[in-house]
């Protein structure tokens, strides 16, 4: 057998010196990875199989991240077991409830967000692990080209011209600058509704997908919480968390901002960035990687663009009408 058949053929033998009594395993949603998922049952028990294919994907970024997250508090994944060398981790099961789907069904929207404010102030509280990304000018600015790369010709059929490029990258320039001087710690980086479970047990929330964590801003997980792709809360909302989530942060924290405005416009100016990048990766998954469905998220975030443009009084870029 070739590819993902061989894959699984694999799994299950690997499965079986880990939890012996022929487990069942049924396939779970991928991401935007190359990672694909999978439950394994067992009578009433259940885990989460992580193929992560090594020539594609490597699993020490995830445990190194999930080590350092369990260590502080967190509520991530349990892992049982692992294999580096061919891609595979045996993790705990959260389910399949997550955020988004809570809220889809009915549930309170306040006890989650009470939670994910609360561990998202643990998280910052660690220090850093040692090699941990820089998120920086540098890489926001890939990220932002990514708009250019992928949404513009793919999505508009609008091919940027290299004037069009140059002015794009010169209005994003005093964004990014300001962005970056922003007060650093840990950031998730893909802290939102789709990443965020509630298990079964109920609260705390069971984090994932963590593996891309680096050291950025203080505002970027709370900007991708607030200002999710896939969610759209009233924006008087938006600010009372925001202001509650300011008003508990360190008091060196709260001194650079100096007031709870100028903090909340800065956690728009940083789902300002994010949104840019999120439609180049949507577009990207869309025609290179084939996930079509990605294309669904699209006008949510582009209408939360267009907010942020009017919110900040920002100037027009290139493409960003389109």
């Amino acid at each position: 057998m070739k590819g993902a058949d061989a894959r699984l053929t694999l799994a299950e033998a690997w499965l079986g010196r880990h939890l012996p009594g022929s487990p069942r395993i049924e396939p779970l949603a991928g991401d935007a990875s190359f990672r694909r998922y999978f439950r394994v049952r067992r009578g009433d028990d259940s885990w989460v199989l992580m193929d992560a294919p090594p020539d594609k994907e490597d699993v020490a970024p995830f445990l190194s991240v999930r080590r350092w997250m369990e260590a502080a508090g967190l509520r991530v994944p349990a892992l049982l077991a692992e294999d580096r060398e061919i891609g595979f981790l045996l993790l705990g099961d959260f389910g399949d409830e997550t955020w988004a789907r809570a809220l889809a069904g009915g549930k309170a929207l306040a006890p989650m967000m009470d939670d994910a404010l609360r561990q998202l102030h643990a998280l910052q509280a660690i220090p850093s692990p040692a090699g941990l990304p820089l998120f920086d000018t540098a890489r926001m600015r890939r990220e932002c080209d990514l708009y250019l790369d992928w949404y513009l010709p793919e999505v508009v059929g609008m091919t940027p011209s290299e004037a069009d490029r140059e002015a794009f990258h010169a209005g994003l320039a005093p964004v990014l600058a300001e962005i970056e001087r922003l007060p650093r710690v840990p950031v998730h980086l893909d802290y939102h509704s789709r990443n965020l479970m509630l298990p079964p047990s109920g609260l705390p929330l069971g984090i994932i997908d963590f593996q891309d964590a680096v050291e950025g801003p203080v505002t970027y997980d709370l900007a991708s919480l607030l200002y999710d792709c896939y969610q759209d809360y009233a924006e008087d909302e938006r600010q009372y968390w925001s202001l509650r989530f300011y008003e508990s942060l360190p008091e060196a924290v709260r001194h650079a901002f100096g007031s709870g405005e100028r903090w909340h416009r800065a956690v728009r100016l940083t789902a300002f960035q994010r949104h840019i990048k999120a439609i180049g990766i949507f577009a990207r998954l869309a025609y290179r990687d084939g996930k079509r469905q990605f294309l669904d998220e699209i006008p949510l975030t582009r209408r939360h663009l267009a907010h942020e443009i009017a919110a900040l009084s920002l100037p027009a870029l290139p493409g960003l009408a389109a």
